[in-house]
């Protein structure tokens, strides 16, 4: 399940619009990778196939990151990207309105101990900063098979 840092959700930090966050876990692959940082804005209109930060329904301290899929009453169906990770709404059922916090616009991929090589920083600098839109996700496109 992936997982995300505590400190940007409680004290003054809480009341920013926008955060910086780590993820942390397998779920989100091949949108996200663990030891990404994600660019998130609180309080963000959140329409299907957003990939959002919740509380988990039944241990509230514990963010994780997923896919809003569809709305359901007064709350959201959500899925990992990687169907083999679990701990989405598969396991859990819909996630109520107010334990939705965030949505995520960006994804910063951090450069790798191994990329020294000029080419290795050129494909770096090319991929590292990307927009986290349901137009653009590579798992929407691999789901619809």
């Amino acid at each position: 399940m992936a997982e995300l840092a505590q400190g940007p959700w409680s004290g003054p930090a809480a009341r920013r619009a926008y955060q910086v966050v780590e993820v942390t876990g397998p779920s989100m692959v091949p949108t996200l990778y663990h030891g990404d940082w994600l660019l998130v804005q609180r309080g963000a209109p959140v329409r299907p196939g957003d990939v959002v930060i919740l509380r988990h329904p039944f241990q509230q301290d514990l963010l994780v990151v997923k896919r809003a899929v569809e709305r359901r009453g007064n709350g959201w169906w959500v899925l990992g990207d990687n169907a083999y990770a679990g701990g989405d709404s598969t396991d859990y059922g819909t996630v109520p309105e107010e334990l939705v916090l965030a949505r995520v616009r960006a994804r910063y991929r951090p450069l790798s101990k191994g990329q020294r090589s000029p080419l290795a920083l050129l494909v770096w600098a090319v991929s590292a900063v990307r927009r986290v839109s349901p137009e653009r996700s590579a798992s929407r496109r691999l789901r619809a098979r």
